[in-house]
């Protein structure tokens, strides 16, 4: 089946976007604004773009035409220049969700969803205590991609992993341990990256060579 996007209402081509492009990892959203605010909110259009110079991005669609304008974190991070992405693994899952309610500017989410904001060591905006892995972030720029959406890049310059994640000596993250949450498709369907299986990259030679 084949459907022209340009010719479709926009909630109907959100549908079959979400429900294909999954799982998608998702970023709590930390930022502040000019009053020193504190707003946290997930989003799911979020990954990292680039190792060298370590970059994250944000995907934010607007509030719409009936709300007039740029959700808070947009509207902070294009005030601060800064924001810390924290990961989601299955125990902060309940919480996180509850960020996701459209709460008014005033009301702080992290206290409603009984999360700990703790100062970053290098941008304004805390990170979250019981996330597993946070990023702190730098704005590189700012994409508007149409109507009141747009797209944040960022870059890393700090990343905090909870201590029983990693070895040090080996710089190795127990990535497998952290229970990392992925939004799917529909408006409440999630997974876990409980279910591994393993495929290494071939080199050239690999692939030569299996060929026979």
């Amino acid at each position: 089946m084949h459907f022209d996007l340009g010719k479709m209402p926009a909630q109907d081509g959100y549908k079959l976007l979400i429900s294909t492009v999954v799982p998608r990892p998702i970023a709590l959203a930390t930022t502040v604004d000019a009053l020193g605010r504190v707003n946290a909110a997930p989003f799911s259009f979020f990954n990292a773009v680039s190792s060298d110079p370590p970059v994250v991005v944000l995907g934010i669609n607007g509030t719409g035409p009936e709300g007039g304008g740029y959700k808070d974190t947009e509207d902070n991070i294009r005030e601060t220049g800064e924001f810390v992405v924290n990961l989601v693994d299955e125990a902060l899952a309940e919480r996180m969700n509850i960020c996701a309610v459209d709460f008014p500017t005033e009301i702080a989410e992290l206290e409603i969803a009984k999360l700990t904001p703790v100062p970053s060591a290098g941008v304004k905006p805390p990170r979250i205590a019981e996330s597993p892995v946070s990023f702190e972030c730098k704005r590189i720029t700012g994409l508007s991609l149409g109507g009141n959406s747009t797209m944040e890049v960022g870059r890393v310059i700090h990343i905090h992993i909870r201590d029983d994640l990693i070895d040090m000596e080996k710089l190795y993250v127990k990535t497998d341990k952290i229970g990392l949450v992925g939004r799917m498709h529909g408006r409440g369907w999630y997974t876990r990256t409980s279910d591994l299986f393993l495929m290494e990259r071939m080199t050239l030679a690999d692939w030569q060579a299996r060929r026979g």
